[in-house]
């Protein structure tokens, strides 16, 4: 049994780091002469969130009330305050005082985050940040990042660990031209930008050679410039038609690559943007699985557009960013429907007959239905753009939420369905393949050639067939290269990425004959996930040079996230699969001390120990592990699997008892709770435990079977009968 993969990936998003600094809200040196010929493009570009994204902090910038103010959160207080022109903070945890000067600001509205250096070259996110909104909207006060809970310092989440590091989480994304310069050896950065804020290079790229030509237009008064009055196409409404469709030449729609290098939940290839790279040379997405989406592609936590645009019709039919958003200020073009109504027709769908609410009521607005948001960071409201239809017979089935019960959160799902029938609106029937994508999404098994048939449904968008290509492991342990092949050498970028993600589940004896055309991609991810997914087989000479080449692509990758404990995790699994065994003890050691309260690197490590009978280290890792991180779920089941291993079963039933209450979203614990407290011979009792928790887990066939097998070894016709009704159900 291998450890745990842990992906390496970016879920949180905070930020900084330094090296040359300009004033706020302007361009770098080597945008300066943008502005000479670009006046209208800058005045707008400083009406952005892109020209405050990070500032120096000083009187200009700083939007917080710095005057004396206290703000308290659990066991944690800070005391903000000026001295000399410069912004400090006081801040504690119980006893612990720390005074730190605010280095910058981060972002502006709806709230500002402010930056401190806690070691050389490294800046922390504070947890305290300023509500920007105006004060009837509840705004204009200090709150705490984690409002309802409290971050304690051995918390992944607290403000001084990587997860808040603004070198390692947030840079790249609010600084032109960022390297994070990160030392793996020594764990520091050395992190620098070419210009504070996200200005005209990080969009357009080193225009040095442009301006020099302009700049000699200029000079040369016989020069005379030509500007093109082709119109390469339009967007427009034939007579008939209710939306407009795209009339001319093809759209070249790659610039959103630019856009998509930030706003996309994603793992980092190399260090820092290049603009107008391709966005698979630079990132791997993550694609549409839980927990960052809903089983209907819905938004859940913070995801930041690119995975809930390219399930949009919209993308499909080659609308792009800035048919909706202007270019440089990136404001919405239009207010209201108006800007829907440039492509859907007003006579059609901005009537009481499409919307069913009054004219000009919250409801009648387009976005409220088609675009629900949701809230991150506390006060920042954020829209879906899979621009989906409120579906609340999926929501009923799958607890994802829905427009309509979002708006009127007195009513419940089946209000919402009768509703929708007095109006005489039909749940729409979806296809066979896409309620079995919802199924598999939601946890249920699925046959493989049931699976199969999700992938390859060409009415399916692409990052969804991706997405089930990349869950192939859900239904099989092991599939034919004839399977994979299509995908293989697929044109669809995101379904080649997926299939080289799973070529493990390829028989490793001919893997290498079935994967080893794409160590040679166009696209670097690809080449990476080719290239991990051949680390453990024998290497064809043929395939060898190509395979080195994309193999030290990989390695730079996991570099990239060495700061953080998935980083050093990610490398120590991946030596276990090259049968590197000290290197990866060392890398599972690394990822405990970059990170000491990652759960993770105590459990792979102990596994690790596992595989190389070491029992004695394997407790040792266990509690050292379960004394930073008690309220670990996956380290109580982990401990106690341990202990049944060793046939001390009585006393693992209470550690999985707890990992069952620490994570109830995991159906696994309770699966396994309840089976050990039938492996002590009360049965009755684990039966009881079945009953209590399995409504906590719909779709669950699983826990369904285990209970009707319990039910029948204690001979208890009436839980049988129980389980019975549910088979179907769950």
């Amino acid at each position: 049994m291998k450890p745990t993969i842990v992906l390496f990936s970016s879920l949180l998003k905070v930020m900084l780091v330094l090296s040359t600094l300009f004033a706020t809200n302007t361009l770098a040196q080597g945008d300066s002469a943008c502005v000479d010929c670009h006046t209208e493009q800058v005045n707008k570009w400083q009406q952005s969130d892109h020209a405050k994204a990070m500032a120096i902090a000083d009187s200009s910038t700083v939007k917080a009330n710095f005057d004396k103010q206290t703000a308290k959160h659990y066991g944690q207080k800070a005391y903000f305050y000026k001295n000399k022109g410069k912004y400090f903070v006081d801040i504690s945890y119980n006893d612990k005082v720390q005074t730190l000067e605010i280095a910058y600001t981060f972002g502006h509205y709806p709230l500002q985050q402010y930056l401190v250096e806690t070691k050389a070259g490294s800046y922390q996110v504070l947890p305290f940040a300023w509500d920007s909104r105006d004060k009837e909207e509840g705004g204009q006060r200090w709150y705490h990042n984690y409002a309802n809970e409290e971050i304690k310092p051995e918390d992944r989440l607290h403000w001084r660990q990587p997860l808040q590091n603004w070198n390692g989480m947030c840079a790249d994304c609010h600084s032109d031209g960022l390297k994070r310069n990160y030392d793996v050896q020594q764990n520091r950065f050395a992190s620098e930008f070419s210009n504070i804020n996200v200005g005209c290079v990080s969009c357009h790229g080193d225009k040095q050679q442009h301006s020099e030509q302009a700049t000699k237009n200029k000079a040369d008064t016989t020069h005379v410039t030509h500007s093109s009055t082709v119109d390469k196409g339009v967007w427009k409404r034939e007579f008939g038609e209710d939306t407009a469709r795209w009339i001319g030449a093809k759209r070249d729609n790659s610039f959103m690559d630019n856009c998509f290098s930030c706003h996309s939940l994603r793992a980092p290839l190399t260090d820092g943007i290049e603009p107008n790279n391709h966005f698979l040379d630079q990132f791997t997405p993550q694609l549409l699985q839980a927990p960052a989406y809903h089983v209907d592609g819905q938004i859940k936590e913070e995801v930041y557009v690119y995975g809930s645009f390219l399930q949009s019709k919209m993308f499909a039919k080659g609308v792009n960013c800035i048919d909706c958003h202007d270019q440089h200020t990136m404001k919405v073009k239009i207010p209201g429907n108006g800007l829907c109504l440039q492509c859907h027709a007003s006579e059609v769908f901005d009537k009481p007959e499409h919307h069913n609410h009054d004219v000009g009521s919250e409801g009648a607005q387009c976005v409220n239905c088609h675009m629900p948001d949701n809230r991150y960071m506390g006060v920042d409201d954020r829209r879906d753009h899979s621009f989906k239809i409120p579906r609340p017979e999926l929501s009923k089935q799958f607890s994802s939420p829905n427009a309509c019960t979002s708006c009127h959160q007195d009513k419940d799902n089946d209000w919402a369905l009768n509703f929708m029938k007095s109006w005489k609106i039909k749940p729409r029937i979806d296809s066979k393949t896409q309620r079995d994508f919802f199924m598999l999404k939601s946890g249920q098994p699925l046959a493989l050639d049931s699976h199969l048939a999700i992938i390859a449904d060409d009415n399916i968008d692409v990052i969804s067939r991706a997405t089930a290509l990349q869950m192939l492991t859900f239904s099989t342990q092991e599939i034919s290269s004839d399977a994979l092949q299509p995908y293989l050498h697929h044109e669809q970028e995101l379904l080649r990425l997926a299939a080289a993600s799973v070529g493990t589940l390829i028989n490793s004896g001919i893997r290498a004959q079935a994967l080893g055309h794409l160590l040679d991609d166009p696209r670097k991810a690809i080449r990476v996930a080719a290239a991990r997914s051949m680390v453990d087989i024998y290497m064809p000479q043929a395939n060898l040079a190509s395979f080195n080449k994309a193999f030290k692509e990989l390695t730079v990758s996991l570099e990239q996230s060495g700061w953080r404990g998935e980083g050093r995790l990610n490398q120590g699994l991946l030596a276990i699969d090259k049968s590197n065994f000290s290197d990866a003890e060392k890398h599972f050691k690394e990822a405990i001390r970059v990170e000491p309260y990652f759960d993770a690197a105590y459990s792979n490590l102990a596994e690790f120990y596992r595989m190389q009978n070491k029992p004695a280290q394997v407790i040792s890792v266990y509690n050292a592990g379960l004394n930073k991180v008690p309220s670990s779920a996956l380290l109580n089941y982990g401990y106690g699997l341990h202990l049944v291993r060793n046939q001390q079963l009585p006393k693992a039933v209470p550690l999985f008892k707890k990992a069952m209450t620490l994570d109830p979203a995991n159906s696994q614990y309770g699966y396994v709770y309840a089976l050990s407290v039938d492996g002590t011979g009360d049965t009755k009792q684990a039966i009881a435990i079945l009953k209590s928790i399995i409504a906590n887990y719909p779709q669950n066939q699983q826990l369904v079977e285990l209970g009707l097998s319990l039910a029948q070894k204690a001979q208890d016709k009436p839980s049988f009968d129980y389980f019975m009704g549910l088979r179907g159900t769950y």
